[in-house]
């Protein structure tokens, strides 16, 4: 209760976040170009002409342009924002932020930094700028600029993650000591990193480890959030896929350190589900099929072990001509549902994401239990 309290009192006394004078866009696509959009350009158009202080309507209109691919316009209209004599600091660093917007839409990334970078000079660490540099980062691969604006906009997801991936760049040039301090560092940031566990769990596989895949992946489930834990072993088995090592070159010592991890997990299908999986990866598919149904007995709408012991029945069993081309389409069909659901917007995808592309939300990716979930 105590340290309750304490939580309580250290939340409400610390220093609110700061507010943003640029006010956050939401996603853009190319709107297909209507009646009611050009109608809206149309008029706004006239305002300014009449009123041209009307700064603020000029930036709306600038945004009417970039929805419409009409990129010139949009940055002609910034620019003669950004000159004008006597503007305020404030409306002068939206117009930088809405220039950036226009040149990164337009795919000229270092001139969209350089103006995002003004804007952020004239009013500091506004957080929309900030939000929209750090993307900007990322999308240029510099993951320690990425990680370091997402800790000052203090998202830890996303600087782990951002760490991650400039942890992976070094070991991939040789440096392993730097690149596992950063690992150490994403998991300071973030416990839950589940991008970091992974990386981890991965190099506890390689020779000479002083660790084992099993001792990494017992910490690792300890500490993600559990809807993410099915992250860690879908990795993982994949890795095995792509080292070779199915099924002949599966080392049993691996299925010994981590079976009886997952089956310690016997009240979670998505475990059980990842022992089925490992299983067959290595070539046991008489176990395998067992474990499918332990799943079932726990959940018996759990889509993907149906359809492994479907798969497993199909080769066993003679079938007609016919019938055997009627189910095997079926099979096929239904191997190629996405597996992947993003628990905020509901974007259905066939593999892993850390952010979801629709929504911009991290680490919302969930495994889909169901056909109609």
């Amino acid at each position: 209760m105590r340290m309750s309290l304490f939580s309580r009192l250290k939340r409400a006394l610390a220093p609110a976040p700061p507010l943003s004078v640029v006010s956050p866009a939401p996603a853009e696509g190319f709107a297909p170009t209507s009646q009611d959009t050009l109608a809206a350009i149309g008029e706004l158009s006239r305002v300014v002409r009449n009123n041209p202080d009307a700064v603020e309507i000029y930036l709306a209109l600038g945004n009417l342009y970039r929805s419409q691919g009409e990129f010139e316009r949009a940055v002609h209209i910034r620019s003669n924002l950004i000159v004008r004599p006597g503007l305020d600091p404030s409306f002068k660093a939206k117009a930088y932020y809405e220039l950036g917007r226009d040149y990164r839409r337009g795919g000229f990334l270092d001139r969209a930094m350089s103006a995002l970078k003004e804007a952020r000079r004239l009013v500091g660490p506004d957080p929309v700028i900030l939000g929209e540099l750090a993307s900007l980062a990322a999308d240029v691969s510099d993951w320690h600029e990425a990680a370091a604006l997402y800790h000052q906009l203090g998202h830890a997801p996303a600087e782990a993650h951002y760490l991650v991936r400039q942890a992976r760049e070094l070991a991939g040039s040789g440096e392993g000591t730097s690149a596992r301090r950063l690992l150490h560092k994403a998991l300071e940031v973030y416990p839950g990193s589940v991008e970091a566990w992974v990386e981890f769990l991965l190099q506890a596989l390689k020779p000479g480890s002083r660790e084992t895949p099993g001792d990494k992946l017992r910490e690792a489930l300890a500490a993600v959030a559990p809807e993410l834990r099915i992250v860690l072993t879908v990795m993982f088995i994949r890795h095995l896929d792509l080292a070779g090592r199915r099924p002949e070159g599966c080392d049993p010592g691996i299925l010994d350190d981590i079976l009886p991890l997952l089956e310690g997990e016997a009240g979670d299908a998505l475990m059980l589900y990842s022992g089925a999986r490992l299983l067959a990866a290595c070539g046991r598919p008489a176990e395998a099929k067992r474990w499918h149904e332990r799943v079932l007995d726990l959940e018996p709408g759990f889509w993907p072990s149906r359809l492994a012991l479907l798969g497993a029945l199909r080769k066993g069993e003679s079938l007609s001509p016919e019938f055997a081309v009627q189910l095997d389409f079926f099979l096929a069909r239904a191997a190629e549902v996405k597996r992947f659901l993003c628990r905020v917007c509901g974007l259905k995808l066939s593999d892993i994401f850390f952010v979801c592309p629709r929504c911009q939300s991290w680490h919302s990716v969930r495994f889909r239990r169901s056909l109609t979930g």
